[in-house]
């Protein structure tokens, strides 16, 4: 019986697959962007479905969805007075000069209707609800063209009871299961915030359902008929019959899946503090692991004032990817992205009638990259012809040949992509050097090392199937269930008796839900932490806290107090002694384990060479800083596990190439982990 992963990115659909022996099948197909479901068939065309036990499947069905608005038509059933919310937000501005900026909401004005209710923000009923209200407003938004409905009433996390009646009102008429219910999504304060994230899962929950509806049958027809399981942004699973219900969760999908498969290397690896670098053929994506943990936000934003607040794998995306485009702009400046040449045509390269020059068109250029072997190249170009555009495109405007133009590419996507590591790490108070770099995807190997370089990293690590992390993220992601409850007290009033029923119903949720699944589990850990500020401050700091001395009500608020402190130095550097905290929010994590996979099915000792030189496939020229040199080529398969040498020299294998510069010094440790030390 085997295990599948499979991630649909924005140039290639990774599969990989492990069975009960151990043995390892990787498969990359390009990806179907009008169709993912097309393109995930194709990676699993070689498969007996009737034999695979588990398939895990990382989407970006639901963010490409909202990035294009490509969503459904959505209702709004609100407290009397509070329908234009979702509009208003919070009058942040999308450029730090001038006063306007555009923004659309998710529900245009017509289709935001109100009812005659309302609660206190103690939970206390002031006007109650009546149901037939509420079902007149649906009928109306039915016969408006609405597709799915939010009900979302502005104190309903202190008390939820209007909203699951106004619930049952709408499902009496409305003619689907696309009702939004706006606690059940997020339990707390910040009419907006809730209201947007409530907003965002009705928009994509018919669009996931389409999806998750047409690849099930796929896989039913095909002989598959156990749960399909799909991958959340907070790096968690979710059966596909479930996660309609929670289809918000899914957004950030496949970056989170890469992130977790990087935490699960760093742990196996013995690294503690990694920052991960993920480029892909469309975007980069960079994230935190701190102590083998990826650090994961409440706090989104989608797009321009659009918060989503449920727990995500915090990732920093760019459009810096494979496929990113070149180009001279009006001032005669060289740009590259966030235009992309996608899956479809591609880069110039993949011949498929790409005519703009991209980064991967650069590193082949300056020889980074194979000119013989790239992956799936329908009709090869000649690298005479790529020069030819590069130099005509690029070159040409900036007086440069096209070996020049190509490396002037490769900066200014290098220094963009450095930009977005300082922002997740220098920007939050971390210092990079203290970092390993961890590098994955089809093309992070070939930047990582030279923006180790620029950011004074010391240290560059190559897991063993860097172009298909996304789907080993997968295969190891654990279940994975987030609760929040607003308590908003300060520690001088606040009861240890609150936090631990809070956390009790946290844990009864969270354990029912688990008992939906049919995937085995075997174990569960629960986390529970708090969001907390200084009395009189904005924005909330989340303090990890001691799951079982909360649920035994043991733990002192003095603790609790002293743990918020030192929270808040580590950010900022500040102690406030003299100011209370405040406990905004509860927020418990319920993991359940999933079988995992051994890190050693990862690298196949049988081709091992017994030396590096028996490793060694060629030559070829190479640029780096200071022209092209003659640089060593290695097939990595063959590469013994106690391998050490030196740069200059290429990597290469199925899935990635990695680009070792001068002076790094590279060491193949037990699990297959090229290991780079990066030079001066």
């Amino acid at each position: 019986m085997s295990r599948i992963g499979v991630d649909v990115g924005g140039t290639f659909t990774d599969l990989v697959a492990v069975d009960d022996a151990g043995a390892l099948r990787i498969v990359k197909t390009p990806t179907t962007p009008s169709n993912q479901a097309e393109g995930v068939m194709t990676a699993l065309a070689g498969f007996d479905l009737a034999a695979v036990a588990t398939l895990v499947h990382g989407t970006t069905a639901t963010t490409n969805a909202f990035l294009e608005r490509k969503i459904a038509k959505v209702g709004l059933i609100t407290t009397r007075g509070f329908r234009d919310v979702l509009e208003l937000g919070r009058r942040t501005r999308p450029n730090p000069y001038g006063m306007t900026g555009t923004f659309e909401p998710l529900i245009e004005r017509p289709y935001r209707l109100e009812v005659h209710e309302r609660v206190s923000a103690d939970g206390e009923v002031l006007l109650a609800l009546d149901p037939a209200e509420v079902r007149e407003r649906a009928l109306a938004l039915r016969s408006a063209g609405c597709e799915a409905i939010v009900i979302h009433f502005l104190h309903a996390y202190a008390n939820p009871a209007h909203e699951l009646l106004a619930e049952a009102a709408v499902r009496a008429v409305w003619p689907n299961r696309f009702v939004t219910t706006g606690h059940k999504v997020l339990s707390e304060y910040r009419e907006y915030e809730r209201g947007c994230t409530a907003a965002v899962n009705a928009a994509v929950q018919p669009v996931l359902d389409r999806y998750v509806t047409k690849l099930v049958g796929r896989l039913r027809d095909g002989g598959y008929h156990h749960e399909l399981l799909i991958v959340q942004g907070n790096g968690g699973t979710l059966p596909a019959d479930m996660v309609v219900e929670d289809a918000v969760k899914t957004v950030m999908s496949g970056p989170a899946a890469g992130v977790i498969a990087a935490a699960w290397t760093a742990r196996h690896a013995g690294i503690g503090n990694v920052i991960t670098y993920d480029m892909g053929g469309t975007s980069s994506d960079v994230a935190l692991v701190l102590d083998g943990m990826p650090t994961v936000s409440a706090e989104l934003e989608l797009d321009y004032g659009m918060p989503v607040h449920v727990p995500m794998v915090d990732v920093n995306t760019l459009g810096a990817g494979g496929g990113s485009i070149a180009r001279i702009d009006e001032a005669g400046l060289l740009r590259v992205g966030p235009e992309s040449a996608g899956a479809d045509p591609g880069p110039i390269a993949y011949g498929r009638g790409g005519e703009a020059p991209t980064i991967t068109d650069a590193n082949l250029v300056l020889g980074r990259l194979p000119a013989d072997r790239l992956t799936a190249v329908e009709h090869p170009v000649s690298l005479a012809d790529i020069e030819a555009v590069m130099a005509a495109s690029i070159g040409e405007p900036l007086g440069l040949s096209a070996a020049a133009a190509a490396a002037a590419i490769l900066r200014v996507a290098n220094d963009k992509m450095a930009a977005a590591i300082r922002m997740t790490s220098v920007a939050r108070g971390h210092d990079p050097r203290d970092f390993a770099l961890l590098a994955l995807g089809g093309a992070g190997p070939l930047h990582a090392t030279a923006l180790a370089r620029e950011l004074g990293i010391p240290r560059v690590v190559v897991p063993p199937r860097p172009g298909v992390t996304n789907a080993l993220g997968c295969l190891v992601a654990d279940a994975r269930h987030d609760f929040v409850r607003t308590v908003n007290r300060s520690l001088q009033t606040l009861e240890l008796t609150e936090l631990r029923a809070v956390a009790l119903e946290h844990l009864a949720e969270g354990r029912a839900a688990l008992a939906r699944e049919t995937t085995p589990i075997e174990g569960e850990t629960l986390r529970i932490a708090a969001d907390m500020q200084f009395r009189g401050q904005t924005h909330l700091i989340r303090v990890e806290l001691p799951a079982t001395e909360i649920l035994a009500g043991s733990l002192p608020l003095e603790a609790l107090q002293q743990r918020f402190a030192e929270a808040y130095h580590a950010r900022f550097a500040v102690r406030l002694p003299e100011i209370g905290a405040m406990l905004v929010n509860l927020v418990s994590t319920l993991i359940g384990h999933r079988p995992t996979l051994s890190p050693e099915a990862l690298i196949a000792a049988d081709d091992r060479a017994p030396t590096v030189d028996g490793a060694e496939i060629g030559r070829r020229d190479v640029w780096f800083a200071g022209g092209f040199r003659r640089t060593p080529v290695y097939d990595r398969t063959r590469l013994p596990l106690d391998a050490t040498f030196a740069g200059p020299a290429i990597v290469e294998q199925l899935d990635a190439t990695t680009v070792v510069e001068p002076d790094d010094r590279v060491a193949v440790d037990r699990l297959g982990n090229l290991v780079i030390q990066v030079g001066s």
